[in-house]
């Protein structure tokens, strides 16, 4: 089929069964933070077992799979009639809505109090503010956007020891929003910045030229993205195995061959390393090239939550939450105790 013959409103339903096998998973990894009384990292494998480690790992691909497929969906938006103008004008509106939500209904979801004292912004507020930024970078040539999407994603990790103490307090809030995981303080309001802006912006910019692949012949397009995942993992193995560049923390020998393994792709997300972005991002076009035109039972499971993300991310947090209340008075907990913490969760007081 050449790229005139593919029907101008048809979605790539492979897409969006990558997305909804990466949102089921991220379910994984959210009830384990409102379910279990965990208070070590499950990535420390000095003190995780095997299984916790990878119920860690393997949630790592939501995030990047998330950010770049938004990129790819907005560049197919153009591809079916949009014109830039309009799509500038989604993409700008949409990003807005996304960063209202995390202020407002994701935060109630996750922190369960009205006090504004104390924000945090995770990947829904990445997603809004690269949103936004592709809305201007739409309008630029297709060769410029993917220079500096690699720019920013291949390039950013060279500033990770990047020292601030000549910066003005303005200036290191500012580099703290865009490279750093850490807090900022706006007068009385601390708001921690769980997602810094740089890499994700370039994430979604190669996401964005990404989808030129969509509009190829389906053969061409697989044989692309075999090559590119392969190579995506090729390069993670080569740059990781010297601990030379691309991740702040260095891998180390275990006690045995599949801890070692372990230690070797447990790499750094707050920011994003570039060793995470290509260690899930590969498998990620692996996963889009072995997925074309499979349709059974497992691959419409999948494809429902595909479809609508959004609804699906807020609705898993509300049920995370209850389950969380649930288990608690179920164990035990007596009626004043249960009382307080609704007061606690709710108005963030005890």
């Amino acid at each position: 089929m050449t790229p005139a013959a593919v029907p101008a409103k048809k979605r790539i339903e492979s897409i969006d069964i990558m997305r909804g096998i990466v949102m089921v998973v991220m379910a994984l990894d959210h009830c384990r933070d409102f379910l279990t009384h965990l208070n070590y990292d499950p990535t420390d494998l000095s003190k995780a077992s095997s299984f916790l480690f990878l119920t860690r790992f393997v949630t790592h691909y939501c995030a990047a799979t998330f950010v770049f497929l938004a990129g790819t969906s907005a560049y197919l938006s153009i591809s079916r009639g949009k014109t830039k103008n309009e799509a500038a004008k989604f993409l700008l509106s949409r990003g807005l809505w996304l960063v209202f939500l995390e202020l407002t209904i994701i935060r109630f979801g996750w922190i369960m109090n009205l006090d504004y004292h104390f924000i945090f912004l995770q990947v829904i507020w990445a997603i809004g503010i690269s949103m936004i930024v592709l809305a201007a970078l739409i309008y630029l040539p297709l060769p410029v956007i993917a220079a500096i999407g690699f720019i920013l994603v291949f390039g950013h990790d060279l500033f990770d020891n990047l020292s601030t103490t000549a910066f003005s307090v303005a200036g290191k809030d500012i580099w703290d929003v865009l490279h750093v995981c850490g807090i900022v303080s706006f007068g009385k309001v601390n708001v921690f910045f769980f997602y810094p802006l740089i890499p994700w912006i370039g994430v979604m910019a190669l996401g964005y030229c990404f989808g030129t692949l969509f509009k190829m012949d389906e053969p061409k397009r697989r044989k692309l993205l075999i090559t590119f995942g392969i190579g995506a993992i090729a390069i993670f193995i080569a740059i990781r195995s010297f601990n030379f560049y691309g991740d702040p923390s260095s891998w180390t020998n275990q006690y045995s061959w599949y801890r070692d393994v372990f230690s070797f792709i447990d790499v750094s997300k707050y920011p994003p390393s570039l060793d995470y972005l290509l260690i899930t991002l590969g498998p990620v076009m692996l996963m889009l090239a072995a997925l074309e035109n499979v349709h059974n039972r497992v691959t419409s499971f999948f494809l429902v939550y595909g479809r609508v993300p959004l609804f699906y991310y807020i609705l898993h947090l509300y049920l995370a939450r209850l389950l969380s209340f649930l288990t608690f008075v179920v164990m035990g907990e007596n009626r004043v105790t249960a009382s307080r913490l609704v007061r606690c969760t709710l108005f963030g007081y005890w």
